[in-house]
């Protein structure tokens, strides 16, 4: 047993303590100490720190110096297409952006050209497009056959994707002060897994002024995701200009948070430029309650505001009219038209609708099969291809349209039951892919496989890819760069790269390394990429650290 005297002892030990600790506590920030955390990253080690990796690469061992008049040589039939050349500018400035070059430091650099080799002039961006390209890379000596920097593609947007891992190669080095490529010579051959690669974007909930979807766009382009699937109109707010029925905006929050027919234009060719096409999305019957605010006689009653009034003609030519303007906007193929969540209880206590729906010995399931349908038939008289949401394949598989695109988002196990019935299929499980669920972390993102319980090879191609969905109830310009990066990239990876090289067994050793640097590459860029590992996503760091490492 202890004596009195050691116990005093150990009582005074244990105030002076939390004297101590109290004192930490309080005191000012700046007299906090905080201990140092540093990142030893050796770009030089095994793991290839490129972002979606390749799909097939070989590399070397020695580190070339790039030229900060890096220049741009053409070749091929599309030698002089402007978005490649665009393109080389706003890549040059991401590479040499705001650093200091020790100019004459070396007689010459080693790579001081990048030669683009294009086969064909063809800038259509139709869905499917070959994105594929090879991009060498070695020092210009006697011994090489090939020589400095090259990317070979058959149409501007493989180019394009060629010139973001070219950039991606380039790294500032601060002792030396000149850009290097480490690991040289390269050679990278390279194509995406999957045609369709999105993120959806939800500016309906909350207002996204034009550049903050332009930085979107461009964050989208440094992951090769292709598709922006731009739903812009929910039961909240309609902020978009329609020529055809003008008072339709007046659904929006205020008359300062609209896009105007020259907006939508100006974010369709700012994607293009970027290899990125624009798919948009009206979502009927449910999901429409702003429609009626310019137009009333949308809703079936002033108690009945969603979903739209299925017995009236003016309901399906203000629809028609609709996917006529906006196709002369959006040129891509695919036109998601929405179906999802719809309640029908108050067709039935609306007394027209009601006696319409008794006439046609009709429930309100099949007046909503009925109004569906009937979308699907107006989208296609305007070439755009059906997508809905998965409840439409549900409710009446059989019936849908066969050109349809069954978009999952419930859960597992619809995309096999949609290729199965020969319905093409987008993945976007919401227990995965769901940015605004910001307890998914981002080996969920990553783990998460669009092919899933479907072995037959004829069916898995009729997955057209995947889309992380962001929608935006509780996202705005003052958070939503950070809620969807770096989570998306995950998914990026999955949905670009081969899916053996993807293992999903050593993530903390193979992954997460590539992924920290990855964010770190955003944040360089501009992107407000939140830390890699925090619990929940878009949350900041909670204390000093290096990026490499949060």
């Amino acid at each position: 047993m202890p004596s009195k005297s050691l116990n005093a002892h150990l009582v005074l030990l244990l105030i002076v303590l939390l004297a101590s600790l109290s004192d930490a506590l309080h005191a000012p920030a700046a007299r906090r100490r905080v201990s140092k955390t540093s990142v030893d990253l050796n770009l030089g080690d095994e793991l290839v720190y490129l972002w979606p990796l390749p799909k097939s690469f070989n590399h070397g061992n020695q580190t070339l110096t790039v030229d900060p008049d890096l220049s741009l040589q053409t070749q091929g039939a599309g030698w002089s297409s402007p978005i490649v050349a665009e393109a080389f500018e706003r890549y040059k400035d991401l590479v040499f952006n705001s650093q200091v070059f020790r100019r004459g430091a070396f007689e010459s650099y080693d790579v001081t050209t990048l030669t683009v080799v294009i086969d064909s002039d063809d800038d259509a961006l139709q869905f499917g497009v070959d994105e594929s390209y090879a991009l060498y890379v070695t020092r210009r000596d006697s011994m090489s056959i090939v020589g400095e920097a090259i990317i070979q593609a058959n149409t501007i947007y493989g180019a394009l994707r060629g010139l973001e891992t070219f950039s991606q190669l380039c790294i500032f080095n601060y002792e030396s002060k000149n850009v290097e490529i480490y690991k040289a010579p390269w050679y990278i051959k390279d194509e995406p897994r999957f045609a369709f690669r999105g993120l959806l974007l939800d500016t309906s909930r909350h207002y996204l002024p034009l550049n903050v979807i332009k930085q979107v766009i461009d964050s989208m382009s440094y992951a090769k995701l292709n598709v922006l699937h731009w739903h812009m109109i929910d039961e909240q707010s309609f902020p978009l200009e329609v020529p055809s029925y003008p008072d339709l905006w007046k659904g929006s929050y205020s008359k300062w948070e609209r896009y105007t027919v020259e907006d939508a234009y100006e974010i369709v060719n700012f994607a293009k430029k970027r290899g990125i096409h624009v798919m948009a999305e009206i979502d009927v019957p449910g999901h429409a309650e702003s429609w009626g605010y310019g137009y009333p006689d949308l809703w079936p009653s002033p108690n009945c505001t969603e979903p739209l009034d299925v017995t009236k003609d003016f309901t399906f030519e203000v629809i028609s009219g609709i996917l006529s303007d906006m196709k002369k906007i959006f040129p891509f193929e695919l036109f998601h038209l929405g179906g999802d969540e719809v309640n029908t209880d108050c067709w039935n206590n609306t007394l027209h609708v009601k006696q319409w729906l008794e006439e046609r010995n009709m429930t309100t399931k099949d007046a909503y099969q009925y109004f569906v349908l009937k979308v699907q038939e107006i989208a296609l008289t305007y070439n755009g291809i059906p997508v809905n949401w998965e409840e439409t394949f549900n409710a009446f598989k059989e019936n849908l349209n066969p050109q349809t695109v069954v978009h999952n988002w419930l859960g597992p196990g619809v995309c096999p039951q949609a290729v199965a019935k020969g319905f093409r299929c987008i993945y976007s499980n919401q227990g995965v892919w769901y940015l605004d669920h910001l307890d998914i972390p981002w080996q969920d993102f990553y783990t998460a496989e669009p092919l899933e319980g479907i072995e037959d090879s004829s069916q898995q191609q009729l997955v057209i890819g995947g889309e992380v969905c962001m929608w935006s109830e509780t996202a705005d310009t003052s958070d939503v760069q950070q809620t969807i990066w770096p989570r998306a990239a995950a998914a990026a990876e999955r949905m670009w790269s081969s899916r053996d090289a993807t293992s999903t067994s050593a993530l903390n050793t193979t992954v997460l390394p590539r992924m920290h640097y990855f964010r770190c590459l955003l944040n360089h860029r501009g992107i407000a990429a939140a830390p890699v590992t925090n619990q929940y996503a878009r949350t900041p760091p909670i204390g000093p650290g290096s990026c490499f490492a949060q």
